[in-house]
Protein backbone atom coordinates (compact mmCIF):
# COMPACT_ATOMS: atom_id res chain seq x y z
CA UNK A 1 0.00 0.00 0.00
CA UNK A 2 1.33 3.51 -0.86
CA UNK A 3 1.57 5.39 2.53
CA UNK A 4 3.03 8.70 1.28
CA UNK A 5 0.84 10.08 -0.91
CA UNK A 6 2.13 13.45 -3.11
CA UNK A 7 -0.38 16.09 -3.29
CA UNK A 8 -0.90 18.72 -6.42
CA UNK A 9 -2.15 22.11 -5.50
CA UNK A 10 -4.88 22.87 -8.27
CA UNK A 11 -6.32 26.06 -8.85
CA UNK A 12 -9.90 24.74 -9.39
CA UNK A 13 -8.50 22.74 -12.98
CA UNK A 14 -7.56 19.14 -10.93
CA UNK A 15 -10.19 17.26 -12.94
CA UNK A 16 -8.51 18.78 -16.64
CA UNK A 17 -4.91 18.69 -14.47
CA UNK A 18 -5.85 14.54 -14.20
CA UNK A 19 -7.47 13.95 -18.07
CA UNK A 20 -3.92 15.55 -19.37
CA UNK A 21 -1.61 13.69 -17.44
CA UNK A 22 -3.71 10.76 -17.85
CA UNK A 23 -3.00 11.76 -21.92
CA UNK A 24 0.50 11.71 -21.54
CA UNK A 25 1.77 9.44 -18.76
CA UNK A 26 2.57 5.86 -19.84
CA UNK A 27 0.21 3.76 -18.34
CA UNK A 28 -1.87 6.06 -16.22
CA UNK A 29 -5.15 6.96 -15.29
CA UNK A 30 -7.35 9.79 -13.96
CA UNK A 31 -10.48 9.44 -11.05
CA UNK A 32 -12.11 11.42 -9.05
CA UNK A 33 -12.69 9.91 -5.88
CA UNK A 34 -13.89 13.14 -3.17
CA UNK A 35 -15.80 16.10 -4.28
CA UNK A 36 -16.82 19.43 -2.32
CA UNK A 37 -19.95 19.24 -0.39
CA UNK A 38 -23.26 20.95 -2.10
CA UNK A 39 -24.13 22.71 1.19
CA UNK A 40 -22.71 24.81 4.24
CA UNK A 41 -19.77 25.46 2.22
CA UNK A 42 -17.60 27.96 3.68
CA UNK A 43 -17.65 31.70 1.56
CA UNK A 44 -13.76 31.20 0.15
CA UNK A 45 -15.07 27.93 -1.12
CA UNK A 46 -18.48 28.84 -2.55
CA UNK A 47 -17.64 28.69 -6.36
CA UNK A 48 -16.65 24.93 -5.91
CA UNK A 49 -19.09 23.71 -4.04
CA UNK A 50 -19.94 20.40 -5.79
CA UNK A 51 -17.44 20.16 -7.84
CA UNK A 52 -14.44 17.70 -7.45
CA UNK A 53 -12.31 18.04 -4.70
CA UNK A 54 -9.74 15.35 -4.88
CA UNK A 55 -8.61 13.82 -8.34
CA UNK A 56 -6.51 10.79 -8.16
CA UNK A 57 -3.54 10.32 -10.92
CA UNK A 58 -2.47 6.61 -11.03
CA UNK A 59 0.80 6.39 -12.95
CA UNK A 60 2.14 2.74 -12.85
CA UNK A 61 0.35 1.51 -10.07
CA UNK A 62 1.58 4.89 -8.10
CA UNK A 63 -0.56 7.76 -7.14
CA UNK A 64 -0.21 11.40 -7.35
CA UNK A 65 -3.16 12.99 -5.99
CA UNK A 66 -4.61 16.48 -7.25
CA UNK A 67 -6.43 18.64 -5.03
CA UNK A 68 -9.10 21.09 -6.44
CA UNK A 69 -8.77 24.86 -4.42
CA UNK A 70 -7.93 28.46 -5.04
CA UNK A 71 -4.85 30.47 -6.30
CA UNK A 72 -3.19 30.54 -2.72
CA UNK A 73 -0.34 28.31 -3.80
CA UNK A 74 1.39 26.52 -6.64
CA UNK A 75 4.21 23.79 -7.03
CA UNK A 76 7.72 24.79 -7.43
CA UNK A 77 11.13 22.78 -8.81
CA UNK A 78 11.69 22.09 -5.30
CA UNK A 79 9.70 18.73 -5.27
CA UNK A 80 9.86 17.12 -8.64
CA UNK A 81 8.82 13.92 -10.10
CA UNK A 82 11.48 11.64 -11.73
CA UNK A 83 9.94 9.88 -14.94
CA UNK A 84 12.02 6.31 -15.00
CA UNK A 85 11.58 4.95 -18.54
CA UNK A 86 13.20 1.62 -18.65
CA UNK A 87 13.57 0.05 -21.81
CA UNK A 88 12.83 -3.35 -20.23
CA UNK A 89 9.31 -1.72 -19.95
CA UNK A 90 8.29 -1.68 -23.60
CA UNK A 91 8.63 -4.62 -26.01
CA UNK A 92 10.63 -2.00 -28.99
CA UNK A 93 13.28 -1.95 -26.20
CA UNK A 94 15.21 1.52 -26.08
CA UNK A 95 13.69 2.72 -29.16
CA UNK A 96 10.49 2.84 -27.45
CA UNK A 97 11.73 4.28 -24.38
CA UNK A 98 13.33 6.91 -26.10
CA UNK A 99 10.29 7.76 -28.50
CA UNK A 100 7.33 7.55 -24.97
CA UNK A 101 10.04 10.09 -23.48
CA UNK A 102 10.47 12.66 -26.79
CA UNK A 103 6.46 12.49 -26.50
CA UNK A 104 6.37 13.44 -22.66
CA UNK A 105 8.53 16.35 -23.21
CA UNK A 106 7.02 17.90 -26.39
CA UNK A 107 3.50 17.77 -24.28
CA UNK A 108 5.09 18.93 -20.68
CA UNK A 109 7.73 21.93 -22.63
CA UNK A 110 4.04 23.21 -24.37
CA UNK A 111 3.18 26.04 -22.69
CA UNK A 112 5.65 25.28 -19.58
CA UNK A 113 9.08 25.81 -19.07
CA UNK A 114 12.66 23.92 -19.98
CA UNK A 115 14.84 23.50 -16.96
CA UNK A 116 17.65 21.50 -17.81
CA UNK A 117 17.15 20.66 -22.39
CA UNK A 118 16.22 17.00 -23.25
CA UNK A 119 19.58 15.75 -24.19
CA UNK A 120 22.31 13.23 -23.22
CA UNK A 121 24.60 14.00 -19.48
CA UNK A 122 26.95 11.86 -17.27
CA UNK A 123 23.56 9.88 -15.71
CA UNK A 124 21.49 9.50 -18.66
CA UNK A 125 21.74 8.75 -22.03
CA UNK A 126 18.58 10.70 -22.50
CA UNK A 127 17.79 13.27 -19.98
CA UNK A 128 15.73 16.67 -19.46
CA UNK A 129 13.75 18.80 -16.50
CA UNK A 130 10.59 20.51 -17.68
CA UNK A 131 8.03 22.52 -15.70
CA UNK A 132 4.92 22.13 -17.55
CA UNK A 133 2.22 24.59 -17.94
CA UNK A 134 0.26 23.97 -14.41
CA UNK A 135 3.78 24.23 -12.62
CA UNK A 136 4.49 20.91 -12.05
CA UNK A 137 7.96 19.70 -12.54
CA UNK A 138 9.07 16.72 -13.99
CA UNK A 139 12.36 14.66 -14.87
CA UNK A 140 12.34 12.45 -18.20
CA UNK A 141 14.98 9.80 -17.49
CA UNK A 142 16.13 7.36 -19.76
CA UNK A 143 16.97 4.08 -17.64
CA UNK A 144 20.05 2.28 -16.99
CA UNK A 145 18.68 -1.39 -17.46
CA UNK A 146 22.11 -2.35 -15.87
CA UNK A 147 21.09 -0.49 -13.23
CA UNK A 148 18.37 -2.33 -11.48
CA UNK A 149 14.47 -1.63 -11.58
CA UNK A 150 13.61 1.46 -10.60
CA UNK A 151 10.07 2.80 -9.93
CA UNK A 152 9.06 4.66 -12.73
CA UNK A 153 7.85 7.66 -10.49
CA UNK A 154 10.58 9.03 -7.74
CA UNK A 155 9.58 12.41 -5.86
CA UNK A 156 12.96 14.17 -5.67
CA UNK A 157 13.64 16.56 -2.88
CA UNK A 158 15.27 20.16 -3.66
CA UNK A 159 16.61 21.70 -0.84
CA UNK A 160 17.95 25.32 -1.30
CA UNK A 161 19.64 28.17 1.04
CA UNK A 162 23.03 28.83 2.02
CA UNK A 163 23.16 25.64 4.60
CA UNK A 164 23.01 22.09 3.55
CA UNK A 165 19.86 20.49 4.41
CA UNK A 166 19.45 17.52 2.50
CA UNK A 167 21.40 15.24 5.10
CA UNK A 168 19.55 16.51 7.60
CA UNK A 169 16.09 15.92 6.56
CA UNK A 170 16.64 12.07 5.24
CA UNK A 171 18.06 11.66 9.00
CA UNK A 172 14.61 12.69 10.25
CA UNK A 173 12.44 11.23 7.65
CA UNK A 174 13.96 7.67 7.77
CA UNK A 175 14.10 7.84 11.44
CA UNK A 176 10.63 8.59 12.16
CA UNK A 177 8.69 6.92 9.01
CA UNK A 178 8.01 3.01 9.49
CA UNK A 179 9.69 1.10 6.83
CA UNK A 180 12.45 3.37 5.99
CA UNK A 181 16.08 3.72 5.26
CA UNK A 182 18.72 6.10 4.28
CA UNK A 183 20.40 4.42 0.62
CA UNK A 184 22.88 6.09 -2.08
CA UNK A 185 24.65 9.02 -1.07
CA UNK A 186 26.98 11.36 -3.32
CA UNK A 187 28.56 14.41 -0.99
CA UNK A 188 29.00 17.71 -2.99
CA UNK A 189 32.60 17.79 -4.63
CA UNK A 190 34.34 20.24 -1.75
CA UNK A 191 31.31 19.98 0.51
CA UNK A 192 31.25 16.80 3.04
CA UNK A 193 27.74 18.10 4.58
CA UNK A 194 26.25 19.00 1.27
CA UNK A 195 24.69 16.14 -0.75
CA UNK A 196 24.78 16.19 -4.88
CA UNK A 197 22.10 13.21 -5.01
CA UNK A 198 20.85 10.75 -2.28
CA UNK A 199 18.72 8.31 -2.52
CA UNK A 200 16.25 6.84 0.57
CA UNK A 201 13.40 4.91 1.37
CA UNK A 202 10.51 6.39 3.07
CA UNK A 203 7.08 3.55 3.80
CA UNK A 204 8.94 1.52 1.27
CA UNK A 205 8.45 4.11 -1.28
CA UNK A 206 11.87 5.20 -3.05
CA UNK A 207 12.69 8.78 -2.82
CA UNK A 208 15.86 11.30 -3.92
CA UNK A 209 17.03 14.28 -2.44
CA UNK A 210 19.88 16.98 -2.99
CA UNK A 211 20.94 20.42 -2.02
CA UNK A 212 20.85 23.08 -4.17
CA UNK A 213 22.52 25.96 -2.12
CA UNK A 214 21.84 29.37 -2.26
CA UNK A 215 21.64 30.21 -6.23
CA UNK A 216 17.64 29.42 -6.62
CA UNK A 217 14.76 31.13 -6.12
CA UNK A 218 12.56 29.50 -5.18
CA UNK A 219 12.00 26.71 -2.16
CA UNK A 220 8.92 23.98 -1.21
CA UNK A 221 5.42 25.49 -0.75
CA UNK A 222 2.00 23.69 -0.03
CA UNK A 223 1.96 23.96 -3.97
CA UNK A 224 3.31 20.18 -3.82
CA UNK A 225 3.25 18.17 -0.33
CA UNK A 226 3.41 15.10 1.09
CA UNK A 227 0.30 13.04 2.47
CA UNK A 228 0.98 10.43 4.58
CA UNK A 229 -1.96 7.95 5.58
CA UNK A 230 -1.72 6.96 9.28
CA UNK A 231 -3.04 3.82 11.15
CA UNK A 232 -4.12 5.45 13.90
CA UNK A 233 -4.78 8.64 16.61
CA UNK A 234 -1.54 7.73 17.86
CA UNK A 235 0.54 7.54 14.78
CA UNK A 236 -0.81 10.69 13.88
CA UNK A 237 0.16 12.41 17.70
CA UNK A 238 3.76 10.60 17.23
CA UNK A 239 4.81 12.32 13.40
CA UNK A 240 2.27 15.96 14.50
CA UNK A 241 5.23 16.04 17.43
CA UNK A 242 8.09 14.95 15.51
CA UNK A 243 7.45 17.14 12.37
CA UNK A 244 5.49 20.31 12.60
CA UNK A 245 7.49 23.35 12.95
CA UNK A 246 5.51 26.52 11.82
CA UNK A 247 2.66 26.52 14.14
CA UNK A 248 0.74 29.07 11.97
CA UNK A 249 1.11 26.33 9.09
CA UNK A 250 -1.16 24.16 10.86
CA UNK A 251 -4.59 23.38 9.50
CA UNK A 252 -6.73 20.81 8.32
CA UNK A 253 -4.04 18.45 9.36
CA UNK A 254 -1.58 20.42 7.07
CA UNK A 255 1.70 21.10 8.74
CA UNK A 256 4.94 22.54 8.15
CA UNK A 257 8.25 20.96 8.82
CA UNK A 258 11.96 22.72 9.83
CA UNK A 259 12.93 22.12 5.96
CA UNK A 260 9.94 23.77 4.69
CA UNK A 261 8.37 20.50 3.01
CA UNK A 262 4.77 20.19 3.59
CA UNK A 263 2.93 17.38 5.06
CA UNK A 264 -0.53 16.00 5.23
CA UNK A 265 -0.59 14.15 8.31
CA UNK A 266 -4.65 12.28 8.38
CA UNK A 267 -6.14 8.92 8.71
CA UNK A 268 -5.84 6.31 6.55
CA UNK A 269 -9.72 5.97 6.15
CA UNK A 270 -9.86 9.82 5.68
CA UNK A 271 -12.32 9.53 3.04
CA UNK A 272 -14.70 7.11 4.89
CA UNK A 273 -14.41 9.46 7.92
CA UNK A 274 -15.23 12.98 5.47
CA UNK A 275 -18.50 10.76 4.74
CA UNK A 276 -19.94 11.51 8.15
CA UNK A 277 -22.52 13.77 8.40
CA UNK A 278 -20.87 17.53 9.22
CA UNK A 279 -17.29 16.24 9.22
CA UNK A 280 -15.63 18.85 6.54
CA UNK A 281 -17.35 21.76 8.51
CA UNK A 282 -15.45 20.39 11.90
CA UNK A 283 -12.19 19.40 9.59
CA UNK A 284 -11.80 23.11 8.55
CA UNK A 285 -11.53 23.84 12.32
CA UNK A 286 -8.92 21.32 13.25
CA UNK A 287 -5.32 21.88 13.12
CA UNK A 288 -4.13 18.61 13.91
CA UNK A 289 -6.59 15.78 12.68
CA UNK A 290 -8.46 14.30 16.08
CA UNK A 291 -10.23 11.32 14.47
CA UNK A 292 -12.82 11.32 16.95
CA UNK A 293 -14.15 14.30 16.33
CA UNK A 294 -14.79 13.96 12.90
Amino acid sequence: MQRIVPNVWCHGNADDIGRFYAAVLPDTSAEVVASYPTEDVPDFQRELAGQPLVVDVTVGGYRIRLINAGGEFRPTPALSFMVNMDPMMFSGGEEEARARITSMWAAFSDGGEVRLPLGEYPHSKLYGWVEDRFGVNWQLMLADPAGGRRPILIPQLLFTGAAAQARQAIDLYTGLFPGSAPGMLVPRPGDDEGVLFAEFTLAEQQFSAMDGGAAHDFTFTPGVSLEFDCVDQDEIDTLWAALSAVPDAEQCGWLVDRFGVSWQIVPENMGELMEHSGAYQRMLDMKKIIIADL
